[in-house]
């Protein structure tokens, strides 16, 4: 019998990790007013999808798929809004192929044909958007097709002199690593979806990983990109830095795939580390807790995790329970001792007022905690929907004199958004994910009780307060989710005027059909 797991169609993660129906009803006893049983798992095989709208020419057939099953787990990302809309069988535009390209002149020829047909095209890696970024929406494309990058999934070339490696976009995260592993290197980028998602979707999303401080995003860690457009096939040049132009990478990373299909990349990696410490330290206040934090980048210390939790989170991680907030520490490296810098850090909490906490044969209860509910938390957060609770999470990030007003306009904000839109208390949690010398990017998790039915229109509410207060406060619509189509009005506002006038016509040059997943970061009509 095999021990393969199989992916969830409708929710997070694996479908055999998902929480029991007696798990769904002892989470949501927490919140006050929510039914007494749990949605029930949806079948894809129960699923009436409409007929595809084409069909390929037989020379792309292979690769194509129309199974009920590839189209189902194709429709929807991974956000709140998709679980909801999975759990009741509304998937919205399905799409009417499922491509897997085995090579990059695959690629080309399915955007050619698409260009050629109108068939709009949703890039998808290891669709765990969370903001829309796989979904197709709207009428004005007359068939559409998920282009699945997962069979493009191997490291093509390790160059152990420079530390670097060419890899295929389409490689989930534990593969690339399989991969890396015999050479004692590592590209350690790890996001939440680290196990269900790709390089290619990390680079078009300019993906926050696990570093708390310093290399933060996959930015850092692209060398050169090779992108194919319907206008061509472009391969920046591999250079530690150069100063010639603006950068050919810079207009990829974070295109969202409305610009080109990245197929490979060159990753800057570094040694597998072996050397780590950690520790926590507890803050009478969020507040306290978030200058310790300024103080500690400052410094230039730069751990590899540094999240503060509020009470509330600490909580909810199980870090804390007394009503203080949490500072999650951690050093690692592959070279040097890390013990002392770990000291350096926590002699600074202590200085503003933080009580560390006592560490057993070197592991602290408290980081372990949130280690461990930090991967729980997408499986509980569709158990949650299951109980028709209304759970958000948003991120951004914003300069360090504004963060506490921002911090707390939040927390007011949309807990009276949650009474208003639900007559009760909800939760208002946050934490502090990442952390650079002139600002931090706080994370917010959203809990209330919602009425059966009215989940969508509820969260459609508190997502609205959510994002006006953020722009209210000069904070970004997104610090690591990218934008997608949920992000769209936020990021419309944010973005410099002459800046949309520019990608606008990089979007008619390079993509002059209209083809490439419509309605991200810009609007666009299709054109034959």
């Amino acid at each position: 019998m095999s021990d393969a797991k199989t992916r969830s169609w409708w929710g997070w993660g694996w479908a055999e990790d998902a929480m029991t129906d007696e798990e769904c009803v002892a989470l949501g006893a927490l919140l006050p007013g929510l039914p007494s049983r749990p949605l029930p798992v949806p079948d894809v095989g129960d699923l009436r999808l409409p007929e595809p709208r084409v069909s390929p020419p037989a020379s792309l057939a292979p690769l194509v798929s129309t199974a009920p099953d590839d189209r189902a787990s194709h429709a929807l990302g991974k956000a709140y809004r998709d679980v909801v809309r999975a759990l009741r069988g509304d998937l919205g535009r399905v799409p009417d192929l499922v491509a897997r390209p085995a090579r990059e002149r695959d690629v080309v020829d399915l955007l050619d044909w698409a260009g050629a047909t109108g068939t709009a095209v949703v890039p998808y890696g290891g669709g765990s958007s969370v903001v829309g970024g796989v979904e197709y929406r709207g009428d004005a494309h007359e068939a559409v097709m998920s282009l699945d990058l997962t069979r493009l999934d191997k490291v093509l070339e390790v160059d152990e002199v420079s530390r670097a490696a060419r890899v295929q976009a389409g490689v989930l995260g534990p593969h690339l690593e399989d991969q890396l592993r015999p050479y004692g290197l590592t590209l350690r980028h790890f996001p939440q979806s680290f196990e269900f998602s790709t390089l290619g979707g990390w680079l078009a999303t300019r993906s926050g990983g696990h570093y708390a401080t310093l290399r933060t995003h996959i930015d850092d860690f692209a060398e050169s990109l090779r992108v194919v457009t319907p206008a061509g096939v472009g391969e920046s040049w591999r250079l530690p830095a150069s100063g010639a132009g603006p950068s050919p990478d810079r207009l990829f990373l974070g295109s969202e795939g409305t610009l080109g299909i990245i197929t490979e990349a060159w990753m800057r990696l570094q040694d597998r580390p072996d050397r780590k410490a950690s520790a926590s330290v507890a803050f009478g206040s969020f507040a306290a807790g978030a200058e310790a934090v300024r103080a500690i980048v400052q410094a230039g210390l730069n751990p590899a995790n540094c999240r503060l939790l509020d009470p509330g989170e600490a909580a909810m991680s199980g870090a804390g329970r007394d009503g203080r907030a949490v500072l999650v520490l951690g050093f690692e490296s592959a070279r040097v001792p890390v013990e002392g810098r770990l000291e350096e850090a926590v002699e600074i909490a202590r200085a503003h007022g933080g009580t560390p906490a006592e560490r057993r044969a070197g592991r602290d209860r408290a980081v372990d905690s949130w280690r461990s509910a930090f991967l729980r938390m997408p499986y509980q957060r569709d158990g949650m929907a299951r109980m028709s609770a209304v759970v958000e999470t948003f991120e951004t990030a914003c300069t360090w004199d504004r963060l506490p007003a921002l911090y707390e306009a939040v927390r007011a904000g949309v807990g009276a958004a949650i009474r208003e839109v639900t007559g009760a208390e909800g939760l208002v949690n946050c934490r502090l994910t990442h952390a650079y010398p002139d600002g931090a990017a706080p994370y917010f998790t959203v809990v209330a009780a919602g009425r059966r039915g009215d989940e969508l229109a509820m969260w459609d509410e508190l997502k609205a307060a959510a994002s006006e207060l953020l722009a209210a406060h000069g904070a970004t619509i997104t610090h690591h989710h990218a934008v997608g189509r949920d992000h769209r009005p936020g990021y419309d506002r944010q973005r410099p005027e002459p800046f949309a006038l520019a990608l606008r016509a990089a979007k008619e040059a390079l993509d002059p059909h209209g083809v490439l997943n419509p309605g991200v970061l810009i609007d666009v009509s299709p054109r034959r």
